[in-house]
């Protein structure tokens, strides 16, 4: 998959410089799964609570990208997606464990080339619009992986990118600021 540029000048009336902007081109490479981990860890019990009981889910994304060399503009995304899905205590002295549901944990990536990109946009290309292309994937192998271990099947609802990648900026500054 590759992204072109537009021939359509952005603006008739901007100077030359501003329409002599580099262009930016994207290809995504090749998409593979990296790590895929489906565990039942009480079963077969849990389905025996499963008739009377809905479990609550917790789903964890996080985006990764890092430069496969220096010499290439090859980059590795990695959509890391985690879901545990367990039924609430009994009592308080319940262990969470003890009524864990499943786990499922994903990494699928993507390897990226990206050229004529400036700094500050080559992160959000990385970090926003390719984990946007790949989300489709990472939900359907969910989807399948939950389906065919018994429970009905997980869709994953949409993911805001960039309000993740601006939470994970906000985070980093406030970490170096009481560094």
């Amino acid at each position: 998959m590759t992204d072109k540029p537009s021939d359509l000048p952005k603006n008739a009336d901007a100077p030359q410089e501003e329409q002599a902007a580099p262009q930016i081109f994207r290809t995504i490479n090749i998409q593979y799964v990296k790590d895929l981990s489906f565990e039942v860890p009480n079963a077969p019990l849990i389905f025996q609570q499963l008739q009377t009981e809905t479990p609550t889910m917790q789903p964890q994304i996080d985006v990764q990208a890092r430069q496969i060399t220096r010499e290439q503009p090859l980059y590795e995304v990695t959509l890391h997606t985690k879901i545990e899905a367990s039924l609430p205590p009994v009592t308080p002295d319940t262990q969470a464990a003890a009524r864990q549901v499943f786990i499922v944990e994903l990494y699928y990536c993507a390897l990226v080339t990206v050229t004529g990109a400036p700094e500050h946009i080559l992160e959000q290309i990385l970090e926003i619009e390719t984990p946007s292309l790949l989300f489709p994937f990472v939900r359907n192998i969910v989807n399948d992986a939950t389906r065919d271990g018994g429970f009905p099947p997980v869709l994953l609802q949409p993911v805001d990118f960039a309000a993740l990648w601006h939470h994970k900026r906000n985070t980093f500054a406030q970490a170096a600021g009481h560094a």
